[in-house]
């Protein structure tokens, strides 16, 4: 294994041309210099200066290996470099979940912006996964971070969020239904109505918490389709196949033929949670959640 310090007092001399003049600029005594370039010499097997009284210049071989060990040398400082930058949180890697919900408000970009203006060279993973499903790739370190639609478990030993938006729903109705022409609407006039619905598959509890919304504000819904994604709702709504609730922020995504009616008498919302690990303590995660939280 070669020895850095041994490459670095090579390098000098051979800068130099002068076992001294390297000596003095390497703050050591020439005696100690001359050895560790000898020392190298035998651990290579090959001889890189050539010796003559007081003289003493490279050779073939040295210059060859000269422009390597100035590579290697190089190469060392910048990885000592990268060091530093993973210790002070300069650089790094980090894995950010994230429900639809959270790039739909524009949260995830926000607080990306934000953080690359401190950090530009720090590398991002982002992955689109359930809540549930993230909490779990926290634990097992899988994640850093992760956008999700409900607090961590009250008394979760290892994770811990904090709110970050919390959105109204707001209702999208196709431009020829003559609800259109409503601007105060009441539960009555959702009454029987056809709706498209988002079900998040495996574990849905949208559909259920949607149906108790509704039988609480007064009126039941007739579920006529089921999306994956309130996009795909939109699209449907905006063919005129039915109403359906998305959170405000996604007004400015619709799809044309789509008229919005807030229903402030409506108690579900759209709540978004910044998650993390109470274990990780690193200066780079509080820097996201405080970035999340502007």
């Amino acid at each position: 294994m070669l020895d850095l310090r041994q490459i670095r007092y090579f390098v000098a001399v051979a800068e130099a041309g002068n076992v001294g003049r390297a000596a003095e600029q390497l703050h050591i005594s020439q005696s100690p210099l001359s050895r560790q370039i000898m020392q190298l010499e035998e651990q290579l097997g090959v001889t890189l200066f050539e010796r003559a009284r007081q003289r003493i210049h490279l050779n073939a071989e040295g210059r060859a290996f000269l422009a390597e060990a100035r590579a290697l040398l190089a190469d060392a400082a910048r990885l000592e470099q990268l060091g530093r930058n993973l210790a002070s949180g300069a650089a790094g890697s980090l894995a950010i979940g994230y429900v639809e919900g959270a790039v739909h408000a524009g949260l995830v970009a926000d607080m990306l912006r934000e953080f690359r203006r401190e950090r530009p060279d720090f590398h991002l993973q982002l992955r689109s996964r359930r809540t549930a499903a993230q909490f779990e790739d926290l634990r097992s370190r899988a994640l850093d971070l992760g956008f999700v639609y409900a607090q961590a478990p009250k008394g979760d030993p290892d994770i811990e969020s904090m709110l970050v938006r919390r959105e109204p729903l707001v209702l999208a109705i196709p431009e020829g239904d003559p609800l259109a022409g409503v601007d105060d609407i009441r539960p009555g006039h959702l009454d029987g109505r056809a709706w498209i619905t988002v079900v998040r598959q495996p574990d849905d509890t949208n559909r259920a918490q949607f149906l108790a919304a509704c039988v609480e504000a007064g009126f039941v819904p007739d579920i006529a389709y089921e999306t994956a994604d309130p996009l795909t709702s939109l699209g449907l709504a905006s063919a005129g196949l039915g109403l359906a609730t998305v959170q405000a922020s996604l007004t400015s995504a619709a799809p044309p033929g789509i008229v919005f009616r807030d229903l402030p008498w409506f108690k579900r919302t759209v709540s978004i949670h910044l998650a993390w690990r109470r274990s990780d303590r690193r200066a780079v995660i509080a820097d996201l959640r405080r970035a999340a939280g502007q």
